[in-house]
């Protein structure tokens, strides 16, 4: 697996497939505990190791560990990698209409071990799973083979993942009643509109909750706070703006719904560091320097 992504992976961070939603992961040096945002998708871990840390929890990714997020959250996470053993890996999106379209055509699923459902976790990555990511990768490879056999693949993959001890958490994507998919379904929302205002009470409203059952179980799956959550996601998005897009904190800061831009730069630079100028110079260079 190592060797495949060595040859597909370029850059520093994330790069694209030849397949929408499957990404390559690298990275050539140690990145201290910084705050990212992932979707919904399953990581796989060739070489390296990353570790993700929401709120008092920890999660290891690695070559044996495969990593499962349900719902689209903000989290910091560490990287390890060098120059000789960069850290190398395969991101693959996911859907609720491919959990669905699966579990429609699985004609029993494995028993619930009546643990809750968790937005974000990691398990053993068995020979199984890591044998369908080679296949992936190795289709990958070939523009014939990646139209023709890659979303198979990826089918495959999701698949196994459904038949393992983390296929609950992605079972929940399409289980509107439980308190996941309830959940889950809101970070859609607020991902979807994260410029407009959002109030809590419309918010518990929508997943079918009273304001303090749902500020629990909010809570419980992101270790944020509603407000806090669309925050976060806020900075994260103008930063992206501001990183590839080129625009200065004020119009960032605008487009992403903030009103006054003064705010914006102090709670920017609480979350991650340092002045929006700064951080996007920083990530400009990194990705020029790695390109």
């Amino acid at each position: 697996m190592a060797h495949l992504l060595a040859g597909l992976a370029t850059g520093q961070g994330f790069s694209a497939s030849r397949l929408p939603g499957v990404k390559f992961m690298r990275s050539t040096a140690y990145v201290p505990p910084t705050p990212i945002t992932y979707e919904p998708s399953i990581v796989v871990v060739a070489q390296g190791r990353k570790a993700g840390r929401l709120g008092e929890r920890t999660f290891l990714y690695d070559a044996n560990h495969y990593l499962v997020l349900a719902a689209p959250l903000p989290f910091e996470c560490e990287t390890f990698g060098t120059p000789e053993d960069p850290m190398l890996g395969l991101s693959i999106a996911v859907t609720p209409t491919l959990v669905g379209e699966l579990l429609e055509q699985m004609r029993s699923s494995p028993a619930d071990d009546g643990s809750d459902p968790q937005a974000i976790e990691s398990a053993p990555l068995d020979d199984v799973l890591r044998s369908a990511a080679v296949r992936l990768l190795e289709c990958l490879r070939s523009p014939d083979d990646a139209r023709i056999l890659g979303a198979q693949t990826v089918r495959e993959l999701v698949y196994r993942v459904l038949l393992g001890p983390l296929g609950a958490n992605l079972r929940a994507l399409v289980a509107p009643h439980s308190r996941l998919g309830r959940i889950a379904r809101v970070l859609a929302r607020i991902h979807a509109d994260f410029a407009r205002p959002h109030e809590v009470e419309s918010l518990a409203r929508e997943a079918g909750m009273s304001v303090s059952t749902f500020h629990l179980h909010f809570k419980n799956a992101t270790a944020a706070s509603p407000l806090r959550y669309l925050k976060t996601i806020r900075l994260h998005k103008a930063r992206t703006l501001m990183v590839h897009d080129g625009v200065g904190a004020a119009v960032a800061a605008g487009r992403v719904g903030y009103e006054s831009a003064s705010q914006f730069s102090r709670e920017f630079k609480r979350h991650f560091g340092d002045t929006p100028a700064a951080v996007a110079a920083k990530h400009r260079a990194d990705l020029t320097r790695f390109s």
